[in-house]
């Protein structure tokens, strides 16, 4: 709810009236008590859209909530989403109930109506948004009621329940023309029938509880009750292009809107012939046309999203000539220079930010966000993206959008997900590639000299492939040398107090999807000395990047695993007149959620310390935590164990 910091201007609203009388059921309501982390409770949530006979489809919304901590007050904020040549918002109110039953009004000439991302130029999305929030307070409520009108696009529909906070009642319902039908497919709950009257159809849930914030959990949109909703005439007429009866239905419509708009000229073809002139292989003429494409600056394009739904590109062409685009219009000038090079290739309509979002269940594009491309590729290719497809035969998966993640690889928030091959009568939904363990891989060697006072200076060389490769390559690109290096510094210093930064050489080597760092550093007293005698330290000096411990007693939510594999070799020499007088035992664990071992050795004067972890990409549901806690609780311990050298 950022906006409510932002946008809160000068807004007008009346003291004085009352309230509608829905909204004041509302507001009556016990809501309960909850965890002081609740920040609000939802007491209504309510949606009603109406088709008409012309086409029109009319949606009021109305929605109460209760503030009940400071933090809370960001949620009185009424936000509508609209496109600016497709649709309208007709109305919007709003009040503000206090405690003591005064009432503030809010209406139309109170709303701010602005772009939805004021960094994208090109955008039919635009935001009508009333901000309550500054006028609000612990035990207040705020509700509004917003009307829109539009033309649906697709007789399709989806609603959330609730978004992270408890509701205490909502409601989606859905009143057609005679003659027409509808139906719901229900995700993360139970089957909700709706209540049919006629042509009217209502789903509703009640005392919905908070949605907990956990580390490594699955994204909300798969811990929230959703339903998508399907409608059109009973005879199915009227419905071409509008309701799917598969996924070859999809691709059939997502490929009228691709297919025409990838065209090649003169410009065109002696730019990819140019890109791909030293390339000896058809590995080396993807990885030239991706990477030009990659480095081809984005812009979003969401122009004329209402017909087409944000999926029809610019001719491949346009794109070329401009020199920008986003990422439909990236991959559609992809295909028109891999097809000067007679590679054929499809457009990946997929969902970024969430693997489980898209269900096979419900065909439809309204379950997508992004678009890639599938390269069809000659057995020569080999690459961990490499799919087999029944009808198309090998399918190389390729982001020709993100560019930190080269040809060859899959940024993993895409990996395992369902995405749609565009491919006409032989498209439809496939599962995307994940990456083994050892393609996305920390490879280190870290060498230390420790003194007599616990002070340290070493060295640590360190290679990362695959996606693990990703977040070092992408800080490298986005920031100065300068911050850069204090984030390694700051790393450092997690694993070793005050640690300072001596050197650091990094490569960034993206044609080989690897980043390479090599860093010089010193820690003032990282052992401490005790008694003049004793000398304790840590030998896991530099933590793992991304180090995670589950420790909470309790869980409410699967734990989702990420696929990737560690090897260190530390090599600690020790100083002069001092010896190993204790150190841990062997770790060994194996568990169906990866691998975890350690080892030591004492030998000429030095501590050999060896560490390594494989991970295994999945979901670990609910009545397995205490499992895969213990395997974090032990991995944890493990990195924590002291080394005792003792003076001779």
């Amino acid at each position: 709810m950022f906006l409510a910091i932002c946008l809160s201007a000068d807004v007008r609203a009346s003291v004085g009236g009352d309230a509608p009388s829905w909204l004041q059921q509302a507001a009556a309501v016990s809501a309960g008590a909850y965890e002081k982390s609740v920040k609000a409770v939802v007491l209504l949530k309510d949606q009603s859209v109406s088709l008409d006979g012309s086409g029109k489809l009319f949606t009021t919304e109305r929605y109460a909530v209760r503030v009940l901590t400071r933090e809370g007050r960001k949620e009185a904020v009424a936000v509508e989403p609209y496109l600016s040549n497709f649709s309208e918002v007709t109305d919007l109110q709003a009040w503000l109930i206090a405690p003591g039953g005064t009432v503030t009004q809010y209406g139309k000439k109170d709303a701010i109506d602005r772009i939805s991302d004021t960094d994208d130029i090109y955008n039919e999305l635009r935001l009508k948004i009333i901000d309550a929030s500054f006028g609000a307070d612990v035990g207040y409520v705020f509700g509004y009621t917003v009307t829109t009108e539009d033309k649906p696009l697709f007789y399709q529909d989806k609603w959330l329940f609730q978004d992270e906070l408890p509701t205490l009642d909502s409601r989606y319902t859905l009143s057609l023309p005679n003659g027409w039908k509808a139906s719901s497919i229900t995700f993360n709950h139970a089957d909700i029938a709706p209540q049919v009257n006629g042509s009217s159809y209502t789903w509703e849930l009640r005392t919905l509880p908070p949605i907990a914030d956990e580390p490594m959990s699955p994204s909300f949109l798969n811990l929230v009750p959703r339903i998508a909703v399907n409608y059109s005439p009973a005879d199915n007429s009227q419905s071409v292009n509008r309701a799917f009866a598969d996924w070859v239905d999809v691709s059939r419509w997502v490929s009228s809107m691709h297919d025409p708009q990838v065209v090649i000229d003169d410009n065109l073809a002696a730019k990819t012939r140019d890109l791909t002139a030293g390339s000896k292989s058809e590995l080396d003429m993807i990885r030239a046309i991706g990477k030009f494409v990659q480095n081809m600056q984005y812009i979003a394009l969401d122009i004329g999203v209402g017909y087409g739904n944000g999926m029809k590109p610019r001719s491949s062409t346009e794109v070329f000539n401009r020199g920008y685009g986003d990422c439909k219009n990236k991959a559609n000038l992809m295909r028109a220079m891999l097809r000067v090079m007679k590679i054929e290739s499809f457009p990946v309509p997929i969902y970024s930010g969430d693997p489980n979002f898209v269900r096979k269940e419900w065909p439809s594009p309204e379950q997508f966000n992004h678009c890639i491309i599938a390269i069809k590729v000659s057995d020569a290719t080999t690459a961990p993206t490499v799919i087999n497809h029944a009808k198309l035969g090998r399918l190389l998966i390729f982001d020709a959008t993100d560019q930190f993640t080269p040809v060859g690889d899959l940024p993993d928030y895409l990996q395992g997900s369902y995405g749609l091959v565009a491919a006409g009568d032989n498209g439809g939904l496939v599962e995307m590639p994940i990456t083994p363990p050892d393609v996305n891989a920390w490879n280190r060697e870290t060498e230390v000299s420790l003194d007599g006072t616990g002070s340290i200076k070493g060295t640590i060389r360190e290679r990362t492939t695959g996606q693990e490769s990703r977040v070092p390559r992408a800080m490298f690109r986005s920031m100065t040398a300068g911050d850069f290096n204090k984030t390694i510094e700051g790393w450092l210093s997690r694993g070793a107090t005050a640690a300072k930064l001596v050197k650091l050489s990094p490569t960034d080597r993206q044609s080989d999807a690897a980043f390479d760092m090599d860093v010089e550093f010193t820690a003032p007293s990282y052992g401490q000395l005790m008694q003049g005698r004793l000398l304790v330290f840590k030998p896991v000096v530099a933590s793992r990047s991304d180090s995670i411990y589950l420790t909470e007693k309790d869980r409410k939510h699967p734990v989702v695993l990420e696929s990737n594999s560690f090897n260190e070799k530390v090599t600690i020499t020790l100083p002069a007149g001092f010896v190993v007088d204790e150190m841990p035992d062997a770790v060994k664990l194996e568990t169906p959620f990866g691998k975890y071992t350690t080892s030591y050795e004492a030998k000429d004067g030095k501590l050999l310390f060896n560490r390594s972890l494989v991970m295994n990409r999945g979901t670990v549901s609910v009545d397995r935590y205490n499992e895969i806690r213990s395997f974090f609780t032990k991995m944890r311990d493990a990195e924590q164990a002291p080394v005792v050298l003792v003076r001779k």
